[in-house]
């Protein structure tokens, strides 16, 4: 028997990035369960913001930008963002009733008959024209590899298994990574831990100023260019740099943020560089960032040979069908919502037979 139903368009993920195309689908005229159908894999609304440590509050979140039509206002800066985000997202979805489906796990994207896509998942197959894959980056931690890993006796742990600073009090700590969440764990860690160290390959890049319009445009750019010419998508602030306010003056002149580079080798007690120093530690926390969980696009054979998928806005260069939002310049949270809109804009075209513009 054919459990298979057809729409035209399945939205995978409603994070940030999905629920911004729904928003869309929904205002120019598509209908949920109809015409589209909203797939998540999270238990509940909230996308990755709800699996953020508690210590991350509101006040502490970056730019969080308000979804497309409800603006997120009098959020208490105290309360973890988890909750903030997760009952505004659960919010957002009622007012616009755009009937999410979770938890529902996508298995795979593959080729159909007739023009269509197949969209295999837990709850059966969605034979549909068009996909929106917002399905971002938390499902993807990144762990590098280092000589020695398996030896160590302590605990190794990445950002999106953090549980809050407490959980470090007494214990040597080393944390791996030179971005945002590095640098915010290792100044909630230092009052709790009994040391510190912070290792990064590069130099981490500090940024003096606000945060101009110019800057965000020129980062975005860059990142935009990667996905181009199908490299694997940087972070945008791995282009712009961590800004330098007071919280981090104030880490840099306590020793706090005083960055080593990169051991070369981890032990059963700690982590060696090549020029003979060790430190100990209890814990190894990898603060090293998140890749794209896409692996579910494999069958429509997408990736170019540098790594990533070819991206001209949100439509796959390989397979016009196909919109990746939330992927590579569209990862900030305005970026979504704006990559959202243009999505929706190139697969109405798409469905009326028009010209994709280029």
């Amino acid at each position: 028997m054919n459990n298979t139903r057809e729409v035209d368009v399945v939205v995978i993920g409603a994070g940030q990035a999905g629920l911004a195309g729904a928003y869309h689908l929904r205002r120019t005229g598509f209908e949920p369960e109809r015409d589209f159908v909203v797939l998540d894999h999270a238990p509940a609304p909230g996308g990755a913001w709800q699996f953020r440590w508690p210590s991350l509050t509101y006040g502490k979140v970056h730019g969080m930008h308000a979804l497309p039509g409800m603006e997120l206002t009098d959020a208490d800066p105290a309360r973890p963002s988890a909750e903030v985000i997760a009952e505004y997202f659960a919010a957002y979805e009622r007012a616009f009733d755009l009937r999410v489906r979770r938890p529902v796990n996508v298995k795979a994207v593959r080729e159909g008959e007739g023009g269509r896509l197949l969209v295999e998942t837990s709850d059966g197959t969605w034979s549909t024209r068009a996909v929106i894959n917002a399905t971002g980056t938390w499902d993807r931690p990144f762990w590098p590899r280092y000589p020695g890993q398996e030896t160590f006796r302590g605990r190794q742990l990445h950002t999106a298994q953090y549980p809050g600073p407490e959980e470090f009090a007494g214990l040597r700590v080393v944390v791996v990574g030179g971005g945002a969440s590095g640098t915010q764990h290792l100044m909630e860690l230092a009052p709790y831990a009994a040391a510190t160290t912070w290792v990064t390959r590069r130099p981490p890049v500090f940024r003096e100023g606000p945060f101009s319009e110019d800057v965000g445009r020129a980062a975005v750019a860059l990142v935009e260019e990667r996905v181009r010419q199908g490299l694997p998508p940087k972070s945008v602030v791995s282009v712009t740099g961590l800004p330098l306010n007071d919280a981090i003056r104030q880490a840099i002149t306590d020793g706090v943020l005083d960055r080593q580079p990169m051991f070369d080798r981890i032990t059963p007690t700690g982590v060696d560089w090549n020029d003979g120093r060790h430190v100990d530690a209890d814990v190894i926390l990898w603060a090293t960032g998140f890749r794209a969980a896409i692996d579910h696009l494999a069958p429509l054979k997408l990736r170019e040979p540098g790594g990533g998928i070819r991206v001209e806005g949100t439509r796959a260069v390989a397979d016009p069908r196909v919109h990746l939002v939330g992927y590579g310049p569209s990862a900030s949270t305005i970026g979504a919502n704006r990559a959202g809109r243009a999505a929706v804009r190139d697969i109405r075209r798409l469905l009326a037979g028009e010209p994709v513009a280029v």
